[in-house]
């Protein structure tokens, strides 16, 4: 049996999808949409390897779903990406398939494979049946095609014909284009693509996510330094001290951070934001924030709500308590009353009690974004 290996493309922005979350991570009951294709063609064929691209932003957090899979940072573009995982596949073919064919039949797979012998690239096609113009003029419909994923190619013969800075929509287009030869088969309705929120209606093989509620817990200590602005939440605190830290050191959004990111299972901020990084010397954590809160929504969650407590013997938390609540709801996305601020002093005890620092201890709760509704 010649090898085979798969490679499924989950690196695209969905910037046609029109939401928050991408339509590689929409939960299918407990697992993201890039994971369900995934398994479910690996379950129809014994494939040598399987690889999936990652956008550079979630490759980190894709390796966490599964240790099954090779895992490859994808490019700006599906060819890029393309390209990218070719690099470290070195079977004899290399069947390629977008994330966004949800729900391509076993058949089809197999049929592909089984015509694997009869050109360098084989094709899933399906027949028009509607009339089509085409620059303003009817043309025969026989003669037009729709061309699907997967596609079955050499991968020899891939990758030579990707080496060009000419851009294809898809491999049997950059093979043909070096003169190699394209088989089709019929394809079939079930593997048409998920481009846009209303495909969600047309698309039958997807369970709705889970109802399951999620939640992760933070703690952030700094201690004080002079001559420093104050800031917790994002709000300015009149103090003749900040904190001592990397970035601005706001101690509650670093907090929050670590919350949110416990919640959705994708470790902590120094992974995001390393403290031996040039570029968030100095930051303001309202910035890194908005890039964990983006994060969060893009990988399928939405925030529930968040729940923090400021220990602090000095300065005094209580008059700010209001504006810091206000603060970050706007900065998580969510209404005031999903955020609870809550403070106390340390009673004199450890290092926030000898007025040395302070702590803060969050908790986030997050749910699966519902595509269904």
């Amino acid at each position: 049996m010649s090898k085979v290996t798969l490679l499924v493309l989950c690196a695209g922005s969905s910037s046609r999808f029109g939401l928050n979350c991408k339509k590689q991570w929409l939960r299918i009951e407990n697992e993201p949409l890039w994971l369900f294709v995934t398994k479910r063609i690996a379950s129809y064929y014994d494939f040598d390897k399987i690889v999936i691209t990652s956008s550079p932003d979630e490759l980190s957090y894709m390796k966490n779903f599964s240790d099954d899979y090779s895992f490859v940072k994808g490019g700006e573009t599906r060819q890029e990406s393309m390209s990218n995982a070719l690099e470290t596949i070195d079977s004899e073919y290399v069947m390629v398939t977008d994330v966004a064919r949800c729900c391509v039949p076993k058949d089809i797979i197999l049929d592909i494979i089984l015509n694997k012998d009869k050109a360098s690239c084989i094709v899933p096609v399906l027949n028009v049946a509607d009339t089509v113009i085409f620059q303003n003029e009817t043309i025969n419909r026989d003669e037009v095609k729709l061309i699907q994923t997967p596609q079955l190619s050499n991968t020899k013969v891939l990758k030579k014909a990707l080496e060009t800075s000419e851009f294809f929509t898809d491999d049997s287009s950059a093979i043909k284009s070096i003169g190699e030869s394209v088989f089709y088969v019929n394809g079939n309705l079930q593997g048409n693509k998920l481009t846009f929120q209303d495909d969600l209606k047309t698309i039958g093989c997807l369970k709705p996510p889970s109802k399951n509620f999620f939640t992760g817990f933070g703690i952030d200590i700094h201690s004080f330094e002079k001559n420093k602005q104050m800031v917790l939440g994002g709000v300015k605190i009149d103090c003749e001290f900040g904190f001592k830290a990397h970035s601005d050191g706001d101690v509650l959004i670093h907090s929050v951070i670590d919350a949110l990111l416990g919640a959705c299972g994708a470790g902590d901020i120094g992974e995001f934001f390393p403290d031996t990084d040039n570029a968030y010397k100095n930051i303001d954590s309202k910035i890194l924030l908005e890039k964990i809160v983006n994060f969060v929504y893009s990988v399928g969650y939405e925030i529930v709500n968040v729940d923090f407590t400021i220990l602090a013997q000095i300065p005094k938390i209580n008059p700010y308590k209001m504006e810091i609540k206000k603060s970050m709801a706007q900065l998580l996305n969510i209404d005031l009353q999903f955020v609870n601020v809550k403070a106390t002093t340390a009673e004199k005890l450890g290092f926030v009690g000898r007025s040395e620092g302070v702590t803060v201890h969050s908790v986030a709760t997050l749910k699966y974004f519902d595509w269904k509704n």
